[in-house]
Order: structure tokens, then C-alpha cells, then sequence
């Protein structure tokens, strides 16, 4: 028996530090790019942009989009920084609809897999110290949900995490999925705006 748990605890270990690894090389992809976007002018020039943009066709949505899902769903990348970037690349208003797009599949995604899998697939991605913190809304019973939906509509909260939470609570799938559509637009234009804001001052100073 006791071999067995220290199996599991190998296997665990192995995975969490194959998510840490895979978030470092997303992150470092990630200001890759947005130092490859100064570089070529995409974020200062309107023509470099659209240069950019008609280059990458209807393929660079549908990929963005994708990232932001997978994002979601394995939170290798800062959530803060991806969407910063759609807003850089794609505008203001596309930016926020692709990741609206992809922040909401994801979201629905990660719920249904919770619902599938429990608590143990909460404990293979996330952290002991973020699960100790935010584990105790479990025993709030119905009054969760207000918690979540408030969790989500103010961008102070990891919403990743508490829609895997979510999914192992007696939420139904129209519930979570109104919250999602309601309460997101306003995280997602919160962190688009003061990311973008950073990063245009970062731009300024290094042009």
C-alpha cells in the first residue's frame, strides 16, 4: 500500500514540475513574441500592424483563440499576459472578442473536467497554498455561488482555479456558463486595459 502512495506522489511531482516547465516556456514565448511585435513596429504602426495581421489571415484568431482555450484549461501561461497581447495584436474590439472567445470555452472546458474528474485533478495542477485559500468556499453550500460570480466579475481572484473549483460543487452547467458570459467581459477589459497601458509605457521607453 505504501508503495503504491509513493508512486502516486512520483507521478504527481513529475507532472507538477512538467507544468512549471511548460509555464516558464510559455511565458518566455510570450514576451518573445511581444518583443518580436516592437521590433517590427506591430503595436506603434497602424501599417506594420495590418502588414502583420493580413500575413497571418483568418489563422491567427482561430490560433489565439486556441492558445487562450488551452490557457484555461492548463494554466501554463499568465492568463494576464496572453490577453494583453490579443488586445495589441488584434485591436481593442477583436482583441476583446477573441479572448472573451477562448477565456469562455475554456472556462466551460475546465468546469465539465472537474465535473469528470474531482478534486484530484485540482490538486495536479494547482498549488497546495492556492487550494488551502480558496478551498473553505466549499463549505459556504449555495452562498458559492455569489462568491464565484463575484470572484469573476472583479479580476482579483485566480478564475482559473475557481472554475475547476466550481466543478466539483452541485453548480449546474447553466448556471456557470451565465456567470462565465456575464461576469467575464468585465475581468477580461480590466486586464486588457492595464496590461495594455504597461506595456504601451514599456514600448515608449524603449523606442
Amino acid at each position: 500500500m505504501e508503495e503504491i502512495i509513493n508512486v502516486e506522489e512520483v507521478k504527481d511531482n513529475k507532472l507538477k514540475i512538467i507544468i512549471n516547465l511548460l509555464t516558464i516556456l510559455g511565458t518566455i514565448l510570450l514576451i518573445a513574441f511581444m518583443w518580436y511585435g516592437i521590433k517590427l513596429n506591430i503595436f506603434t504602426s497602424q501599417e506594420a500592424l495590418s502588414n502583420f495581421l493580413k500575413q497571418m489571415g483568418i489563422v491567427g484568431p482561430l490560433v489565439f483563440i486556441v492558445i487562450q482555450i488551452v490557457q484555461v484549461v492548463i494554466p501554463i501561461i499568465p492568463g494576464g499576459i496572453s490577453t494583453a497581447v490579443g488586445v495589441l495584436v488584434f485591436g481593442p474590439v477583436y482583441g476583446f472578442i477573441y479572448n472573451y472567445l477562448g477565456i469562455v470555452l475554456g472556462s466551460i472546458i475546465v468546469f465539465l473536467i472537474s465535473k469528470k474528474y474531482g478534486m484530484k485533478i485540482i490538486k495536479k495542477l494547482f498549488k497546495k497554498s492556492t487550494i488551502d485559500k480558496y478551498i473553505g468556499w466549499l463549505d459556504e453550500g449555495s452562498r458559492f455561488d455569489k462568491l464565484f460570480a463575484f470572484a469573476i466579475f472583479m479580476p482579483v481572484a485566480p478564475d482559473d482555479f475557481l472554475c475547476y473549483l466550481a466543478g466539483i460543487t452541485k453548480m449546474s452547467i447553466k448556471k456557470f456558463t451565465a456567470i462565465i458570459i456575464f461576469c467575464k467581459p468585465a475581468t477580461i477589459i480590466a486586464y486588457s486595459l492595464s496590461l495594455s497601458f504597461m506595456i504601451d509605457i514599456i514600448i515608449k521607453f524603449f523606442s
